[in-house]
C-alpha cells in the first residue's frame, strides 16, 4: 500500500508521515517513509527552481518510491509526484509529457491525504517562507486534483490534533490495509 500526504510546503506533511509510520509500526506493520526529495536537490528549489531541478525532483521521487515499496507493506510518502508537478508547473508552465507521466504515476498511490494550508510557514532553512508562493502551490495542487478527479481525503483545517487518528483509521480500513491485517 502506498500513502501520500500532499499539499504545499510547511503544512505538517513530514510530521504526519512520521506519526503514521509510528502508529502503523505499533500495529506490527512493516512501513517505510519516502522523505521529501527536494531537500536533496543539487539544483535550486523553491522560487529559484528550473525545469531541470524539478525534473530531477520528480524522477528522484519516483525512484525512491520504487526502492522503498519493494521492501515494505506500507509506504508513506512525504509528497506525491502531483505536488512535485505543481512546483514545476508554477515555475515553468505545463509540461505535457511530464504531466501525462505524472497522471499515470498517480495511479500507484492507494491513498492521498491533502494537508490544508493554514497561511503560516515556519522557517526551516530550506523551504521558502513566502506565503504567496506557498498558497500558489497549494492552489495548483487542488487544481490538479480537480482536473483529473483524483480521489483523496481532505484533512480539516483547525483539526490538527485529530488528523493522525483519522488517517490511521482510513489506512487500516482500506482494502489493502484490511488484507494486511488478516
Amino acid at each position: 500500500m502506498k500513502v501520500a500526504f500532499i499539499g504545499t510546503h510547511g503544512v505538517g506533511k513530514t510530521t504526519l508521515c512520521f506519526e503514521l509510520a509510528a502508529a502503523l509500526k505499533r500495529e506490527g506493520i512493516h512501513v517505510d517513509i519516502v522523505k521529501e526529495v527536494a531537500r536533496l536537490s543539487p539544483l535550486p528549489i523553491n522560487q529559484k527552481t528550473s525545469l531541470e531541478a524539478q525534473t530531477w525532483i520528480f524522477l528522484t521521487q519516483m525512484a525512491e518510491e520504487i526502492r522503498a515499496s519493494s521492501q515494505n507493506d506500507v509506504l508513506v510518502c512525504d509528497r506525491s509526484v502531483l505536488d512535485n508537478y505543481a512546483y514545476l508547473m508554477l515555475a515553468c508552465g505545463r509540461q505535457p509529457a511530464i504531466e501525462r507521466f505524472m497522471h499515470h504515476w498517480m495511479k500507484s498511490y492507494d491513498l492521498l491525504f491533502k494537508v490544508p494550508y493554514g497561511g503560516q510557514l515556519a522557517a526551516d532553512g530550506v523551504r521558502d517562507t513566502d506565503t504567496f508562493f506557498a498558497e500558489a502551490v497549494d492552489q495548483l495542487v487542488d487544481k490538479l486534483l480537480a482536473e483529473r478527479s483524483l480521489p483523496h481525503e481532505r484533512l480539516e483545517p483547525g483539526a490538527r490534533p485529530s488528523w493522525i487518528a483519522r488517517v490511521k483509521q482510513v489506512v487500516l480500513n482500506h482494502p489493502k490495509g484490511q488484507k494486511r491485517l488478516i
